[in-house]
């Protein structure tokens, strides 16, 4: 099986279940479902408390493009807090424009050769960044006359954001590194049954770490009768990023190539291993190549690293999937790293060039910052996963400290922001260890035509 296509279909699906269904361009009211009365007076007192939220919006409308609506749509998903603040406090308004995953560029690329003024696209993807705001590109302007890095709501976020500058200047909004990227799922009672500790309990003592993920599918895994280890087409980058350096990263505001590093090295060297020791499920025996998560529900698989978006839904079909007993930890600590880190989301945003309301969308942007820095305003944006998700309050906790983690060391891959080509090669080639092919022979093969793509975009920042 292709695996580059069954990871761009998982993330499509994704993509699906976060997009408005039968909603056309521009149509962004076709569902009215916002927050209840309480909660949205709870934000806006909270806003006029602090003060950080000030000024007026001669223009009220923000242009958004991109496969998902911000609005309230057909999922049932609720007008979400910061939106409801900015409707609130400026009375503005998304004006959803909708894509698809693989058309999001030409559709981007249609709309500012018109001048429709689209204003705002998702960074998020990790795409956009710096292929896009290269000099032969004009699909993204600087932010940095719009949004303030050194105020109150941006200050924390402000070395995140430092990151991500190309040529002097910022094109990316970074409002927060997020821990929910991949988490490492299971199901407690699979484990309890297999006497095996909880990587929860683990996880608070300070053991979660490799060794300990290694020595419980040591114990699990009997592929002869069913009992299999990892699945799902995210653990080799979930596992990856936990060695503090990413694949390629931006050094001293140039690309820089990590993969031949000794981190790199050594967790693709443990890959293979754990491929060798069937630990892997994906092929495996009778396993195939589909990912089955629903095994995590019946028992037989231990590990299931994905986002935990695929927790984001009501319980019922949660719990479908996974089974009533599921929970979730960070991934586990690469003992040899001063830090323990994790993959990282980034929640991130790009001005689109020609957009008629840059000053909307900061102010929108700002709406996003105070959800994330008052207690009062992120409590109402948090309460969506008791009151519409049936999650407990140590899932809500876990996911909370997974975001800690994530902001306290955020190590973000730029991988796809070099080329589309670039970002094939290596979301291919990275996956190898894991399915048998020695480290050394990779990289061999791929070192060259790395830093050949990352020395062609390092020429245009000179």
């Amino acid at each position: 099986m292709n695996k580059l296509k069954a990871f761009s279909s998982a993330m499509l699906m994704l993509a699906v279940m976060l997009a408005a269904a039968g909603c056309g361009s521009g149509d962004s009211s076709s569902y009215d479902n916002p927050i209840d009365d309480e909660k949205k007076a709870k934000l806006v007192d909270a806003a006029k408390d602090s003060g950080l939220l000030t000024g007026e919006l001669e223009n009220k409308t923000i242009k958004w493009l991109s496969t998902w609506d911000i609005n309230a749509d057909a999922s049932g998903k609720k007008t979400p807090a910061d939106l409801a603040l900015f409707q609130e406090l400026y009375g503005g308004n998304v004006k959803f424009y909708q894509c698809t995953d693989s058309d999001r560029y030409s559709k981007l690329d249609e709309y500012v050769v018109s001048g429709e003024g689209i204003d705002f696209f998702y960074a998020g993807d990790m795409d956009v960044f710096p292929k896009f705001v290269l000099k032969d590109s004009n699909y993204f302007t600087p932010i940095d006359s719009y949004i303030d890095f050194d105020s109150e709501l941006w200050k924390d976020v402000k070395d995140s954001n430092d990151q991500l500058i190309w040529g002097g200047k910022h094109y990316i909004a970074v409002i927060q590194p997020t821990g929910d990227a991949v988490a490492c799922i299971y199901n407690r009672k699979t484990l309890q049954e297999a006497g095996l500790e909880d990587p929860a309990d683990l996880y608070a003592d300070g053991e979660w770490d490799w060794n300990a993920f290694e020595g419980m599918l040591e114990k699990f895994v009997d592929t002869s009768n069913n009992r299999y280890g990892i699945d799902s087409w995210f653990f080799e980058f979930g596992l990856m990023n936990t060695i503090g350096v990413p694949p390629v990263g931006i050094k001293d505001g140039k690309l820089k190539s990590y993969i031949g590093t000794e981190q790199m090295e050594r967790v693709q060297n443990w890959m293979y291993d754990m491929y060798q020791k069937d630990y892997i499920a994906i092929g495996v025996g009778s396993y195939g190549w589909e990912s089955k998560p629903q095994y995590i529900a019946e028992g037989k698989l231990l590990f299931y690293p994905a986002g935990l978006y695929e927790l984001y839904m009501t319980k019922d079909k949660w719990v479908q999937k996974f089974g009533e007993d599921v929970f979730f930890v960070p991934m586990p600590k690469d003992p040899k790293a001063d830090k323990h880190y994790i993959p990282v989301g980034m929640e991130s945003y790009a001005f689109v060039s020609g957009g008629q309301n840059p000053e909307g969308v900061a102010k929108y942007l700002d709406c996003k910052r105070f959800c994330c820095i008052n207690d009062d305003a992120r409590s109402v944006a948090d309460s969506i996963f008791v009151d519409d998700y049936g999650w407990t309050q140590e899932m809500v906790d876990m996911r909370e400290e997974m975001n800690r983690l994530g902001n306290a060391a955020p190590i973000f891959d730029v991988s796809k922001g070099v080329s589309a080509d670039c970002g094939e090669l290596l979301n291919n080639a990275l996956r190898n260890a894991a399915r048998g092919k020695p480290w050394n022979e990779t990289f061999a093969e791929i070192d060259g035509t790395v830093s050949g793509y990352i020395d062609d975009v390092n020429k245009s920042a000179s």
